[in-house]
Order: structure tokens, then sequence, then C-alpha cells
């Protein structure tokens, strides 16, 4: 099982290489067509996953809840330990915990982590889970960065295991 996840993520990664190199070769592509070409792309996957009904918040994000959860709500300051999955709108995972047993423990919008997930996080209950589509704004943007092309959007899948309640002092 280690060597076919290590055989994927060889192959992912090797296709993300591709991908910037290849984008990074045209010199007639610049970041009008990108951003065109990045909304085309996130409006033909709304359209394939149309019975997923995604509200789309005032940043950008577009935010579905697959179940939501029975416990409180994540607020900025507490600590959530949650399973995800990072990917492409192709579908392709560019990073996930998901099979494992190590949850990503944070604390809720202390600015570490890609800007759409730290939002989406917020409008989720301790049980739920969700699904955040990204646009790059809220994700690498339009520099991109050393692995992700510029414009690249991505889609989280999401489950809020546990949150602990920040503590005002």
């Amino acid at each position: 099982m280690i060597q076919v996840n290590a055989i994927k993520h060889l192959i992912m990664l090797s296709g993300l290489v591709a991908m910037a190199l290849l984008s990074s070769c045209d010199p007639t592509i610049n970041s009008v067509d990108l951003e065109a070409q990045e909304q085309l792309s996130i409006e033909s996957f709304l359209s394939a996953n149309d019975t997923l009904d995604f509200e789309r918040k005032t940043s950008g994000l577009y935010y579905f809840d697959l179940a939501v959860g029975a416990g409180p709500m994540a607020e900025a300051n507490d600590t959530a330990y949650m399973f995800y999955a990072m990917q492409y709108l192709s579908g392709i995972i560019f990073d996930t915990n998901f099979e494992t047993t190590d949850t990503l423990i944070f604390k809720v919008n202390a600015g570490k982590l890609i800007p759409g997930f730290e939002e989406g996080v917020t409008y989720m209950r301790e049980g739920g889970r969700s699904i955040f589509l990204a646009p790059s704004s809220l994700a690498y943007g339009s520099a991109g960065n050393n692995y992700i092309s510029p414009y690249t959007p991505f889609i989280f899948q999401t489950h809020l295991v546990r949150l602990v309640k920040h503590q005002g002092i």
C-alpha cells in the first residue's frame, strides 16, 4: 500500500511539474486568459456537479454541507481537528489525510492555511462534512508556488471531527 501511494504521489508530482513548465513556456498566455480559463473550469465543475447545491460566499468561496454537524460552530481561535482531501477540479487528489489516523490540528482563522480552507471551516459545525471550492484568489493566487500553477482553484472535502472552543481570557 505504501508503494502504491508513493507511485501515485510521484505521478501527481510529475504532472504538476509538467503543467508548470508548459504553462511558463508560452509567452502568449497572460493573466486575463488564465483568469478566464479558471472561471470557465469552475463553471464547468459546478455544472457537472449540479446535484451539489454550492452556496457562493461573498469572498468567492463555494460551500456545500454534505452533512451538518451536531456540535458547536467553528469560530476564530477555536482548535479544529480535521480530515481533509485537497484536490484539483479534475478530481486528482493533491493532498489528504483521510486514510490516516492523523487529523490536521490548527487554530481556526489564524492565517496559517489556505484562505479558502480557513474560511470554509468557519461555516462548519463539529461533526460536519463539507465541500469547499476555493478559487485561486483564496488559494495560491495569480503567482502560484513551486508546485501549483497560477490561477489554480481547489476542492476541499472536509470532516470536522473535533472542535475545542477558544476560552477567552
